[in-house]
């Protein structure tokens, strides 16, 4: 060693020797590369299918909340529909129903049917589409303990009312499957109050 803190030799010799026993922190191997970057991958790949997988269940989950709310509102409008019905003949089939309802003004002729796999309700002659994705409908009248597939079934009860109308509904999609509806009708149905 010089005076001046340098190695005679210019320091080869010991910075071998230093090399050979300091630890090896020249950074990362090709292999220890290849492997953090598979890693990665993996991962990346995960997450991604996670996040795919997390926003279609959000999207099939949106899709059933309208479905089932089409469905309610779909129901309360045949509920309100038949509860207000007018004293007037309510005659109908399994396929469809017709009566008159009391609006402001006076009545109005209410109809339901099917119509290329929607329920269709006509209101003084204009459809509006309640429900789609229904693949049978069928409609029933609760005469005294029985059910009938038509109203009136004979003469004699042309004059009256059943005691109830069932909506039967076949539905395609999700939720889909098979609904009831019953609805109580009124004993005798009364008009509206005139305002003194």
């Amino acid at each position: 060693m010089t005076g001046d803190g340098f190695l005679a030799d210019g320091g080869a010799a010991s910075c071998r020797s230093a090399r050979r026993d300091a630890p090896d922190d020249d950074g990362f191997t090709l292999v220890e590369l290849i492997v953090a970057l598979g890693l990665f991958a993996v991962l990346a790949a995960a997450g991604t299918g996670l996040v795919t997988t997390v926003a279609d269940a959000g999207r099939r989950t949106a899709a059933r909340a309208d479905r089932l709310a089409a469905i309610e509102r779909t129901l309360a409008i045949v509920d309100r529909d038949l509860t207000e019905a007018a004293d007037a003949p309510l005659t109908g089939d399994t396929a469809t129903l017709a009566f008159d309802r009391w609006r402001e003004g006076g009545a109005t002729t209410v109809g339901y049917a099917l119509e290329r796999a929607a329920l269709v309700r006509r209101d003084t002659g204009r459809a509006h589409i309640l429900l789609r994705g229904v693949t049978a409908l069928r409609w029933h009248y609760l005469a005294g303990r029985a059910w009938q597939d038509r109203w009136p079934a004979n003469p004699a009860q042309a004059a009256r009312w059943p005691a109830a109308v069932a909506l039967d509904l076949d539905l395609a999609g999700a939720p889909g499957g098979h609904l009831r509806r019953i609805v109580d009708l009124p004993a005798r149905p009364l008009p509206p109050v005139a305002a003194p």
